[in-house]
């Protein structure tokens, strides 16, 4: 790849939610064929991905030498995914995991009949792992990486056992492990075991053990303790970066009319949710807007004493309430799932926050997939100067979120 600028994509977490980014990368991919873009061509040299968006980003690299195959491979996966496909659907299924799970927190002292075999989650996602072997080829992502047609894949995952945030890389470059305030980066060969381990939804999915730096460690979801989701395709040699989230970054208040009832468990587990999914990304783009600030204050000679750099970004985000359209599709959950739901309080328009995370159905997913198209489409221009290969100004750094359009300046974190 030369001395070349590189192309950093990020895909945050949001479990289901990350159907979204797929229909936003095909309206790119289908912006640049009909700009003269080579279909095979891979337009982004690193890709880095958390939760529900390193299976995304996987997926994408082992298709780096054929891009466009590769991306309506997992366009087809996302438009018939079911929930069954993710996880334990069945009445037998639910009744193992969610049903003893929410009986534990009612009756804690059951705990000692479950000794043996306790509930660890709301769901079993035993399902996912078939699916992720249906979809991923490593051998593949190996030969891409070895080809040049890739250079870097990063995926993070959080660690219950030693309470950080670790990236995990896998490259041909040479580039040395880096090391932030409880987060860390570990080289080596990616697997199925990191993704599930980043995918781990807290509480709704099980912990995933992970052999790091010799010793196993218990791991959930990446975007847990994820202070700087832009990070690791920085520190991998992105010099632009493309970000796609999972919710918006500016939510509107919702107006809980002149008397609020009491908030469902549902309803915490959403705001939760929102806190672990969104907020990370917002405050890192805020956090990168400040730094580029302060950089496009110093003279050359201060510029040159810093290891600061400057990095063109562009954020595509959901211009609707992704809760809002996931309250619309949760009827289409299998029966067993949607009783344990609604026990909860998720089938409610209030807790519905919850259920987009877990409505793997294709009615939800099909919408979330043409929102992200629409919204990438509105944004051509956009797109089309963020890919353009001339130097980078102070004004081609762009935030997308639907019609709404905010100026920021090169940066880096």
């Amino acid at each position: 790849m030369g001395d070349r600028k590189k192309t950093g994509l990020v895909l945050t977490g949001g479990g289901a939610r990350a159907a979204y980014q797929v229909g936003v990368l095909h309206a790119i991919n289908d912006i640049l064929i009909e700009s003269g873009w080579q279909p095979e061509r891979n337009p982004y040299d690193i890709i880095c991905g958390t939760s529900a968006g390193a299976i995304n980003a996987t997926a994408l690299a082992c298709h780096a030498d054929d891009f466009n195959h590769g991306l309506q491979r997992i366009v087809g996966a996302w438009e018939h995914i079911t929930a069954e496909q993710v996880y334990r659907a069945d009445s037998l299924g639910v009744l193992r995991s969610g049903a003893r799970w929410l009986t534990l927190f009612s009756f804690g002292w059951l705990l000692r009949s479950w000794k043996a075999n306790p509930p660890v989650s709301l769901l079993d996602n035993t399902p996912l792992v078939s699916l992720l072997n249906r979809m991923l080829n490593l051998p593949r992502l190996d030969a891409a990486l070895n080809d040049g047609k890739l250079h870097a894949l990063a995926i993070t995952a959080s660690s219950y056992t030693a309470g950080r945030h670790i990236t995990f890389y896998q490259t041909e470059a040479d580039i040395k492990p880096w090391v932030r305030t409880q987060r860390v980066s570990v080289r080596g060969q990616i697997g199925i075991d990191h993704l599930l381990a980043s995918s781990a939804i807290p509480l709704i999915f099980p912990a995933t053990p992970l052999y790091c730096e010799g010793r196993r460690e218990y791991f959930g979801d990446g975007s847990m303790r994820q202070i700087a989701p832009i990070s690791p395709a920085i520190h991998l040699g992105a010099d632009k970066v493309l970000v796609i989230g999972a919710g918006r970054l500016l939510e509107p208040a919702i107006d809980p009319g002149m008397h609020a009832q009491y908030p469902s468990l549902a309803q915490i587990a959403g705001h939760a949710m929102s806190s672990i999914f969104l907020d990370s990304i917002a405050g890192d783009i805020e956090r990168l807007n400040r730094v580029n600030q302060t950089l496009s204050v110093l003279t050359p000679e201060q510029r040159a004493q810093t290891s600061l750099r400057p990095v063109e970004m562009l954020a595509i985000v959901p211009s609707e309430r992704l809760d809002t359209i996931a309250s619309q599709h949760v009827g289409s959950l299998p029966r067993p799932v949607r009783m344990l739901l609604s026990g909860i309080g998720a089938t409610e328009l209030r807790g519905a926050a919850l259920a987009s995370y877990l409505l793997f159905e294709r009615s939800y997913t099909h919408e979330l997939m043409a929102l992200g198209r629409k919204d990438a489409q509105a944004h051509k221009n956009e797109i089309l100067r963020f890919f353009d290969c001339t130097a980078a100004t102070e004004d081609e750094t762009r935030w997308v979120e639907g019609e709404s359009r905010a100026s920021l300046k090169p940066g880096l974190i």
